[in-house]
């Protein structure tokens, strides 16, 4: 039999009352790693939530990889490369690539009665993976893409609302090229909301053929593809393979290609998601000193009200060892409930606010208007496991004040 194990058993479900002490220690002890392991929990869901959900709507708009012309980023005009099938295939062929899709831009001003705005123009075809479109859709409905010879038009709810368009509403648009004015009456054919201010006030969608027209451009000619790869945590190796292919290539008007992944794209939003790590660590680390402070003083006040037993079982003959042994199980015990009541609280929490999102934020600041919380089962393990680990750890020097007890003074302690 595990003797310090079963001491330690007896200890923690004794319910005599005479510990008046210890109790009220032993519970705040519970409470204070229950509160610093469920606001670890709730801290890492909410900053990997959001950068997850950041992250998604970045990518969402300028997929994980993409290939332009190479004077494409220094020219104030879309400059077109021309795309033959055989480079797409190659593209599809790189390993860690799941889809390709080629668009169009066309830089224009929409006008109305009262008021204008000057956007970006990107044109998407049947290949484009709508699904972050139609999931951030509010109103109307999502054009077939690529398909037809009318002009649709997908709004963002901000552009709509400086505009003052609706679903249905028809609108012109003024494009400047070539020493000319041409005009297009476009369509509303639906209204999106990202939060991203960045994208929602400068871009909206239309046919793949529309900006490809205005350009006055070929067939085979677009301003790039968008390349998303299946797994995102290796999209540097990805862009590696990828870049032999882009690099080799000259379209037959002697244009290069350059590819460039989303971080590189839009490196002040990926930088600003990194620092959010920091915060992480810091709460991390102040959470596990309260949780190790408060068990360190209930084990303190454990093992001095347990004196007269402590100096009984050294009479007895037990060694030093097996008593830090008994006590550290005893706070094994403590933490455990501890624990189990701060993943209860924090995975109620995640799941309240997953379904009804009560936690409201101000979308100019963070870009979204609920607080996002992503319930991450391995990282969950994670953190009990170095709760409780890092927790015992600093058990072991407070459990060397059992060897300091005297069995003669103990045996007249009161």
């Amino acid at each position: 039999m595990n003797l310090p194990y079963f001491l330690a058993r007896r200890i923690y479900r004794s319910d005599s009352g005479q510990h008046t002490v210890s109790r009220p220690a032993v519970r705040i002890a519970t409470a204070g790693v229950a509160v610093g392991l469920a606001v670890m929990i709730v801290t890492v869901s909410v900053i990997l939530g959001f950068k997850h959900t950041i992250r998604d709507k970045v990518v969402g708009f300028g997929s994980h990889i993409r290939i332009e012309n190479f004077l494409a980023q220094q020219a104030a005009q879309p400059l077109p490369v021309a795309v033959s099938d055989s480079l797409l295939r190659a593209i599809r062929s790189v390993q860690g690539v799941s889809r390709v899709a080629r668009y169009t831009q066309a830089q224009g001003i929409l006008k109305t009665d009262s008021d204008f705005l000057g956007l970006v123009f990107k044109g998407i075809g049947k290949d484009y993976d709508v699904s972050f479109l139609r999931q951030h859709l509010v109103e109307g409905s999502l054009p077939s893409f690529g398909a037809g010879n009318d002009y649709p038009l997908l709004l963002s709810r901000h552009t709509a609302l400086k505009l003052q368009l609706h679903v249905g509403d028809r609108i012109s648009a003024y494009f400047f090229g070539n020493d000319r004015l041409r005009v297009r009456r476009f369509t509303v054919s639906g209204i999106y909301q990202t939060d991203m201010a960045q994208f929602d006030q400068t871009l909206c969608f239309t046919h793949y053929r529309v900006p490809q027209r205005l350009n006055e451009w070929t067939a085979d000619q677009c301003s790039g593809m968008e390349v998303t790869v299946s797994d995102f945590s290796r999209i540097d190796q990805t862009a590696e393979r990828l870049w032999p292919v882009v690099s080799h290539y000259t379209d037959p008007q002697g244009q290069s290609l350059s590819a460039q992944t989303i971080q590189e794209a839009y490196p002040q939003i990926f930088s600003w998601l990194s620092l959010l790590d920091v915060n992480v660590w810091v709460i991390l680390v102040l959470m596990v000193c309260v949780a190790g402070f408060t068990m360190i003083s209930g084990l303190l006040i454990i093992i001095l009200e347990r004196t007269q037993m402590i100096g009984t079982l050294k009479a007895l003959g037990a060694a030093n060892l097996m008593l830090r042994r008994t006590f550290l199980w005893l706070a094994t015990f403590i933490i455990g409930r501890g624990m189990l009541a701060g993943n209860l609280i924090a995975i109620a929490l995640i799941v309240v606010q997953q379904h009804t999102g009560f936690i409201r934020l101000d979308p100019a600041n963070y870009y979204v208007d609920t607080a996002p919380m992503e319930l991450n089962v391995p990282v969950l393990l994670l953190l009990n496991a170095g709760t409780l680990l890092v927790t015992l750890f600093v058990l072991i020097a407070p459990s060397l004040f059992v060897s300091h007890i005297s069995p003669a003074r103990t045996m007249h302690f009161e």
